[in-house]
């Protein structure tokens, strides 16, 4: 079974208005080679769902977002996502703004494909009041109390990047945290993976501690595409950590009304091996640190 496609044929398989899951959180590990092609693309009207960096604040910018469900959209040491803030300021998407944890609930909700979760999380928030659509459930036990029903957040298709993969779907997270990777994988009909690192099969069989590094099924990967260095400027941990002075000068475009097509042209209007000369070469994304916390 072999199920290679390019990014290209990735994105293709997608439509105007679907609902995107992208895994990774906030600067690390987060598919942006696909994200990049699909800003290349004439894909629009999408509702993405992420614990977001700059994969939400590039699609905002290029106005490929209908609406945003979201706990942050942060790039850590920049704590608002700047394009991300722009579109919000300006009112240029619907917005589901949510807890991390209902976030994770509503994940969780789609991937066991029952219709919500219940929970003490959002109780006495301003969540409900801004969420209409997040009903309230009462408990059919003794405790006779009223929880949050977060709904499933049911995904058409979920972009994620890993550090290794086989032809056959089989990935391999090798970072201290795989986020909520396998939740949107199982909350998406489709799954479309990039990696860092091709492996054959037997690769995964020449040591049992890596099996413990895979978290979905073969079978729930829908497509697979080697892109060393695919999820730069985000980091993917052990192999390289987010890239601080591209996020800089990527924040900084923000601020003048010429910056987004500089930062396009520079390093969107590209293919990803150009893209990966224009950042250095794949050996100086290799050698970024990896964040101290």
């Amino acid at each position: 079974m072999d199920k290679q496609m390019t990014t290209a044929e990735m994105v293709a398989q997608l439509r105007d208005g679907m609902t995107l899951g992208i895994g990774g959180w906030g600067p690390r590990r987060k598919p942006m080679a696909l994200v990049r092609e699909i800003l290349r693309s004439d894909l629009k009207d999408l509702t993405i769902v992420a614990y977001g960096g700059a994969d939400v604040g590039l699609l905002c910018a290029a106005g490929k977002v209908k609406k945003l469900v979201f706990a942050f959209v942060s790039l850590d040491f920049i704590p608002l996502e700047p394009y991300f803030r722009k579109a919000r300021q300006e009112g240029a998407l619907e917005v589901m703004e949510i807890d991390e944890g209902m976030l994770l609930l509503g994940l969780r909700a789609a991937a066991m494909n029952v219709p919500f979760i219940p929970t003490a999380v959002g109780l006495g928030t301003d969540v409900l009041r801004h969420n209409p659509e997040i009903k309230l459930i009462a408990s059919p036990y003794a405790d006779g109390r009223d929880w949050v029903a977060m709904p499933a957040l049911k995904l058409d298709a979920a972009l994620v990047h890993v550090d290794r993969a086989d032809a056959r779907g089989v990935c391999q997270i090798a970072g201290p945290d795989h986020y909520m990777d396998d939740l949107f994988v199982r909350a998406a009909a489709r799954t479309y993976v990039t990696c860092d690192e091709w492996v054959d099969s037997a690769w995964f069989h020449a040591e049992p501690a890596r099996a413990h590094q895979v978290f979905w099924e073969r079978n729930l990967t829908t497509a697979v595409a080697h892109v060393p260095g695919g999820a730069h400027p985000s980091s993917c941990a052990p192999l390289y950590g987010f890239d601080v002075p591209h996020f800089k000068a990527y924040a900084a475009s923000a601020q003048s009304e010429e910056g987004w097509q500089a930062y396009v042209d520079q390093y969107v209007a590209c293919s990803h091996s150009q893209y990966l000369e224009r950042c250095g070469g794949l050996e100086a994304i290799r050698r970024l640190p990896l964040p101290v916390f």
